[in-house]
């Protein structure tokens, strides 16, 4: 019988060949903490009695949710991780000197590897899951546990494969593809499943859209999301090896097998997708553009970055759509490059001075408007277009406040607008 992308990555590791549902302890390449959950994972760790990180070539902690600290709670709460990293002289530990969010930073330094088995204390883990490896968020527990061992337990998820056919249209994204998933299944419809994404699509889909489609595939309730290696990954692994003096590690590729079980088959045509927006409450709730349009839907702000799509080409889609435009009068802008790499290069390219001179004001690399933490909390009753992941009650802000999800693009043209617009009409 043969076996799903997933289940490759799972037999390499066990050293047999598994099969969904079986339960298997392994060796985890890669921990990834943070500023929020990492504190709990060091108490755990700290009583437990261990003195030392078992691999601590393989784990990392990012600060990036509260960074810089924004008030004495979140300093406090950033202090822990900092003392601990320096206590045990951690290779891997980014703060303000070297800081993005972690889901960007952490491919952009060639620390991730196809064929990997990543965990991180933070849902959107599974965003690695875009460069061929298993990429899963687990408790902060869950974490301590591989910190003091190395290893953790699984259930080899089941896998449903998602076939992406034709070629997308203009202002068509990997947020597009997986908004209209979503939509199709509901945020419980893949729960404790991996989800592959194959067909001939994919080749149009670049590395940037691959992230946004793995790193939101928790909300489908997903175990982990997954590209097969190919050759445009290739050529990012290239990039981030000659720009990194070599990744932390030498990739193991895996593909699924032709005759491979999957719980369920799901195909999308691309080329028939509108660029898709997910209304509040849910980011299940995806509606296609024009019922956007034709709801008139004035908009108080604008959120252009995150883990899902603050790359250096939602930048630049915003940017050129930005050029020679305003943000409208009562529209605000707030764009949030992933890394400072990231900024850095939207700098060097001129995409920085286009949209600053729009009216956009651009933050440090954080989670922070995301997750409704600062640096663009939402008033009462305030309406916003995001790029994010989430668009829950309260979730970048007042509770009565409202989030659309959706592509850059369409941020970009309805910040110009005051509303939500199609981009494809500028």
């Amino acid at each position: 019988m043969g076996q799903t992308l997933t289940e490759k990555i799972f037999s390499e590791h066990a050293g047999h060949k598994v099969k969904a549902g079986e339960i298997v302890r392994v060796e985890i390449d890669m921990i990834i903490g943070n500023d929020i959950t990492t504190p709990i994972s060091i108490k755990a760790f700290e009583q437990s009695g261990a003195q030392k990180l078992a691999r601590p070539d393989n784990f990392c902690i990012v600060m990036d949710h509260y960074i810089p600290a924004k008030d004495i709670a979140s300093a406090n709460q950033a202090k822990i991780s900092r003392e601990f990293a320096y206590k045990h002289e951690m290779k891997y530990f980014f703060d303000e000197k070297d800081m993005g969010i972690e889901h960007a930073l952490l491919p952009e330094k060639g620390l991730v590897i196809p064929g990997d088995v990543i965990i991180g204390a933070d849902s959107h883990t599974c965003t690695h899951g875009a460069l061929g490896a298993f990429a899963t968020g687990m408790g902060s527990t869950d974490l301590a546990f591989g910190m003091i061992t190395g290893g953790n337990w699984f259930k080899v998820p089941e896998t449903i494969k998602v076939e992406l056919t034709g070629k997308p249209g203009k202002h068509i994204y990997g947020k597009d593809i997986i908004l209209e998933l979503i939509r199709q299944i509901g945020v419980d419809g893949a729960l404790y499943k991996a989800i592959e994404f194959t067909g001939e699509a994919v080749q149009y889909l670049e590395m940037a859209d691959r992230f946004s489609i793995a790193n939101m595939v928790i909300e489908a309730g997903a175990k982990n999301g997954i590209f097969a290696v190919d050759s445009i990954t290739q050529t990012y692994l290239d990039q981030r090896a000659e720009a990194n003096g070599g990744l932390r590690a030498t990739p193991k590729i895996h593909s699924a097998d032709a005759d491979a079980t999957y719980a369920q088959v799901i195909s999308i045509d691309t080329a028939a997708l509108s660029p898709v927006i997910a209304y509040p409450f849910l980011p299940s709730n995806g509606k296609p553009i024009e019922q956007a349009v034709a709801d008139d839907l004035k908009i108080d702000q604008v959120m252009i970055g995150s883990c899902t799509n603050g790359r250096i080409e939602d930048l630049r889609i915003a940017a050129k759509i930005m050029n020679g435009n305003k943000v409208a009068r009562h529209t605000r802008m707030i764009v949030t490059p992933a890394t400072q790499k990231i900024l850095l290069q939207a700098q060097d390219e001129g995409l920085m001075k286009i949209l600053i001179e729009a009216g956009a004001v651009v933050s440090n690399p954080t989670c922070g408007a995301c997750l409704g933490g600062y640096m663009g909390i939402l008033g009462d009753g305030e309406r916003c277009v995001a790029t994010t992941n989430r668009n829950f009650v309260g979730r970048m802000g007042a509770r009565t406040s409202e989030i659309y999800l959706a592509n850059s693009a369409v941020a970009a043209a309805s910040a110009i607008a005051g509303k939500i617009v199609d981009p494809r009409d500028i």
